[in-house]
């Protein structure tokens, strides 16, 4: 991951790089710093956790997550990370069709 991390804008609110590519295929690696700017997504997306923790608001739901959770978000839903650690890094996959599979 810290290789991953390299080239990712140190300022900026969102933080993320994308990594490799392939069809609707996308890998990302995303290291929000203090909030979690984003907004819902065309695609389906899996979040994976590589560092920190915090909490996760996805629709209605709200849970904690670390190091290993993997998160699923479907297409069109709010969501973000809340109350992280500043060495959140994630890997990030979207795939599919707009509005998701």
């Amino acid at each position: 991951m810290p290789q991953a991390l390299d080239g990712i804008p140190a300022e900026g609110k969102l933080r993320s790089k994308a990594v490799f590519t392939h069809g609707s295929m996308r890998l990302l690696v995303y290291a929000p710093r203090g909030e979690d700017p984003q907004q819902p997504h065309n695609q389906d997306e899996i979040y994976i956790i590589q560092s920190g923790s915090g909490w996760f608001v996805n629709g209605d739901d709200r849970h904690r997550f670390g190091p290993g959770d993997a998160l699923f978000v479907p297409a069109g839903i709010e969501h973000r990370f809340e109350d992280f650690t500043d060495d959140l890094s994630i890997w990030v996959v979207f795939w599919g069709q707009d509005g998701g599979e």
